[in-house]
């Protein structure tokens, strides 16, 4: 299966069998400047009702629109409740993290997070092989609690999200504090990297993609 970098939360993903599915699609403007997102897609996540999260109108081919626990197509979607803010959702409300297995990989979605997980919370994420994490802070973990829940999951994979760069304007941290100290950093020369069940090794990995849009 194939993850590609959109840009901001959204990401791409496509099964061997072609089957694809959008994450978090935002709006672009208003600090985002991202291109629109014009791709078709099977199935849409949203992790929680903010508009740099679930434009869904905007993801061609009459996608299913997926916001709780399903199978659809042949893809099981996990939805774990949490919470947007470290204050039980009472500052910004509820996200929720969306885990997919496709073609036996575990690729888990964790939206705006804006906390540490509880015990329970890390259960019903189990295994990830590939994490899509949010690591900018000031709306969602700060790079040491994305450094920790990366811990906690013990995911092999880690793509980073959500932070200040030349196409986000948002008052949020940048990349570097969160690969600070780190020595397992890949930085890939493209948008989109592939992954396979036995292929994947045992060492910690972190991937920076370059945004596709």
């Amino acid at each position: 299966m194939k993850v590609k970098w959109l840009g901001h939360a959204a990401f791409l993903l496509t099964a061997d069998d072609g089957t694809t599915v959008i994450t978090d699609p935002y709006t672009a403007g208003d600090g985002l400047k991202y291109g629109a997102i014009k791709e078709s897609a099977d199935i849409v996540t949203v992790s929680h009702d903010h508009g740099d999260h679930n434009n869904t109108a905007s993801v061609q081919g009459n996608p299913q629109v997926v916001r709780e626990s399903a199978e659809v197509k042949g893809i099981k979607i996990r939805a774990i409740s949490t919470h947007h803010d470290n204050s039980g959702g009472s500052e910004r409300g509820n996200n929720t993290i969306f885990c997919f297995e496709i073609d036996r990989v575990k690729v888990c979605h964790f939206g705006d997070l804006g906390h540490l997980l509880t015990d329970n919370q890390v259960v019903e994420v189990g295994k990830v092989h590939v994490l899509l994490l949010p690591v900018g802070g000031n709306f969602t973990i700060d790079a040491k609690n994305a450094t920790m829940v990366a811990e906690q999951v013990r995911a092999r994979n880690i793509i980073p999200m959500h932070y200040k760069n030349d196409k986000c304007d948002f008052p949020i941290g940048g990349l570097d504090e969160f690969l600070k100290n780190k020595t397992n950093v890949t930085k890939v020369d493209g948008s989109e990297v592939e992954f396979k069940m036995g292929e994947m090794g045992t060492d910690v990995r972190i991937l920076v993609l370059k945004p596709a849009l």
